[in-house]
């Protein structure tokens, strides 16, 4: 009984080390987005932290609401796109782990 709980904590110790292993790759990974017409660009990691937004010129001098809600569709597909890159790096990382992932 205790080999396998200590089988049990040792793949769960196994299981954490290659979570903060992902993330710090994650953190590499930096996903580009572009929206409202290549007017707005976005670079966002692959854990879903934006490290650089671009505006173009003709977008600021413009309708503040438009530009407010083509920021806010840029951003949500910008998220969307990092995290199926998290899920799909996260999904290679638990295979093997856990039986039937």
């Amino acid at each position: 009984m205790f080999g396998k709980i200590g089988d049990m904590m040792g793949k769960l110790q196994e299981m954490k080390q290659r979570a903060e292993e992902i993330k710090s790759k994650l953190d590499e990974v930096v996903i580009s987005t572009e929206g409202a017409g290549g007017d707005i660009k976005i670079e966002i990691t692959g854990n879903r932290e934006i490290k650089n937004i671009k505006i173009s010129d003709t977008l600021q001098h413009g309708d503040k609401l438009e530009l407010q809600k083509q920021l806010l569709v840029t951003i949500n597909k910008a998220i969307t796109e990092a995290s199926k890159v998290n899920e799909s790096e996260m999904k290679k990382a638990a295979t093997g782990l856990l039986p039937g992932m």
